[in-house]
């Protein structure tokens, strides 16, 4: 069978790509099948700079397809912060509620009105010969006042989705992986995936 290895070793991103990919004819493998796999230091000044990093690191070590996601939060009150350092926004090896609780310290007194944000996902697939493709998509909302629900991960029970009036949190993860920056633009990356399946099966 097909194998595409998914270039991370975040629990909580791995289960929701995997989830994603559901009803390709592949096996799925991830970093945790690869102990002796690289750590890619994510350096770069863009999304798409960092998940092309890691596909092409990836993909060349294990010779096989390999898809790698970089995301994070934008909010328009603070610059486009947290952008690419979402994941250490309150430092490195922060707890996701660490980095919830510095957004919301930084947004104290910012009104509704002024409190919107987007989340962004980049993600790249790249061979075993370093050839890359990218694509990209964005989940727009607001940051709500306090964290709410229990589902999801990283900035989840924060980020109001405007069509539920909900958090990613509260909302779970079956309407999430329909609306959700990473399933968009996984949706997308299903069709560079079927390229390959065409072309090697």
């Amino acid at each position: 069978m097909f194998e595409i290895v998914i270039a991370s070793r975040n629990k909580e991103k791995k289960k929701e790509l995997k989830a994603l990919l559901r009803g390709l004819k592949i096996k799925v493998l991830d970093l945790s099948n690869f102990s002796a796999a690289p750590k890619v230091e994510e350096k770069g000044k863009s999304f798409q700079a960092n998940a092309k990093t890691k596909a092409v690191t990836i993909a060349r070590f294990t010779r096989r397809l390999t898809l790698a996601d970089d995301s994070g939060l934008e909010v328009k009150a603070l610059g486009g912060k947290p952008g690419v350092r979402s994941a250490r926004f309150a430092g490195k090896g922060t707890a996701y509620a660490a980095n919830n609780r510095k957004l919301l310290k930084l947004l104290s007194g910012v009104p509704k009105s002024k409190r919107k944000a987007k989340f962004v996902c980049v993600i790249a697939i790249a061979d075993k010969n370093g050839a890359v493709k990218t694509v990209r998509d964005e989940c727009h909302g607001w940051i709500s006042f306090f964290p709410k629900g229990r589902s999801g991960f990283g900035y989840d029970p924060v980020f109001v989705y405007p069509k539920y009036n909900k958090t990613f949190a509260e909302l779970g993860p079956k309407i999430k992986n329909k609306v959700s920056h990473r399933a968009r633009a996984l949706k997308k990356a299903k069709a560079i995936i079927q390229k390959y399946l065409r072309r090697y099966l």
